[in-house]
């Protein structure tokens, strides 16, 4: 990997306004300690839950808006900024659109790739239009959810909200209702899937400083039966991951060929993390990541730690990548 042209300082956001808050907090705190001090400064910027953005601990503003303009300021004098906020206004796009309007190099994905991926009713229509399976699925709002009928095992989710936060696995119909409304709480707009009976993999595509794509090894996710990947079972440590997934060739090529053709649809950058179900039919994607937890312990970085990529070789990578990308 070329390093004469690094850039120095790196603007690492994270936080956020959405429920995503302290896990991408957990993200760029990562991020920044991982950072190669020899070829990079971490500049930390918070965005709390109020919309205030701050310098490390201070306030940049006593608003929301007079914040931003600080935010902007301390961007100008970075080189690269590492967008690590996960979920609405972050991920689906905010930020980086924010950051092409100051004319800044930004690690990750465009404004219409994480609009894109972060809608999972257009992120569906995207893949099938390619070839790719996904559950199907009802769109719901609050008003048509007293019209939804349960007709068997679903599962109930906000379209635009990550971490399984919303999620729910409903297996009798007096449990429907209660789901949808757990859902719309975090968003206006909700999907009623049908259970997808297959194991859960996952994939990551990895835009490399050349221009090539890594395709990560795949790692399962092996829930209890009965139960789905949920928001609890995500952070409390019980996660039972397989890295790498036992597959056999088909699967795999039929995984990575799935993973890199959605990179490209949706026109991805950086990296992105593609969930899939393997089934006896073939893979059906669950849902698309285009700003993934970053932590060391995070499934993209493991995934591409298996692959011999370390941690902090993985982000020298995104950031040298997006230091020189023209867009």
């Amino acid at each position: 990997m070329t390093t004469t042209a690094a850039p120095r300082r790196v603007a690492v956001i994270g936080g956020g306004q959405s429920c995503e808050h302290d896990v991408s907090l957990a993200s760029a705190a990562a991020v920044a300690a991982a950072l190669d001090p020899d070829l990079f400064i971490a500049i930390r910027l918070t965005i709390g839950l109020d919309g205030r953005w701050h310098l490390g601990s201070v306030p940049l503003g006593a608003t929301p808006a007079a914040s931003l303009a600080g935010a902007v300021t301390v961007l100008a004098e970075c080189d690269v900024a590492f967008p690590a906020v996960h979920g609405p206004v972050g991920e689906d796009g905010t930020l980086a659109a924010l950051c092409r309007l100051a004319g800044i190099p930004w690690v990750g994905s465009d404004l219409r790739a994480g609009a894109l991926a972060m809608d999972k009713v257009t992120t569906k229509l995207v893949a099938e239009s390619h070839g790719i399976a996904t559950a199907p699925g009802t769109l719901v709002t609050a008003s048509t959810a007293s019209s939804a009928r349960w007709d068997g095992p679903v599962v109930v989710k906000p379209v635009a909200a990550g971490s399984s936060h919303g999620v729910s696995l409903v297996t009798a119909a007096d449990d429907l209702a209660p789901a949808i409304d757990s859902a719309l709480a975090l968003d206006d707009r909700v999907l009623v899937e049908q259970l997808v009976e297959g194991r859960e993999v996952d994939v990551a595509v990895l835009e490399r400083v050349d221009g090539s794509r890594l395709v990560g090894p795949a790692l399962e996710i092996v829930s209890p039966e009965g139960s789905v990947f949920d928001l609890d079972s995500k952070y409390d440590g019980s996660a039972d991951f397989r890295l790498p997934a036992a597959l056999d060739d088909v699967q795999r090529k039929e995984l990575a060929h799935a993973a890199l053709t959605m990179f490209d649809a949706l026109g991805c950058a950086g990296v992105a993390r593609f969930d899939f179900f393997v089934t006896p039919m073939g893979v059906v994607l669950n849902e698309v990541n285009t700003m993934p937890g970053m932590t060391a312990e995070s499934q993209v970085p493991r995934m591409f730690a298996a692959a011999g990529t370390s941690y902090r070789d993985l982000l020298s990578e995104l950031v040298l990548g997006a230091a020189q990308t023209v867009r």
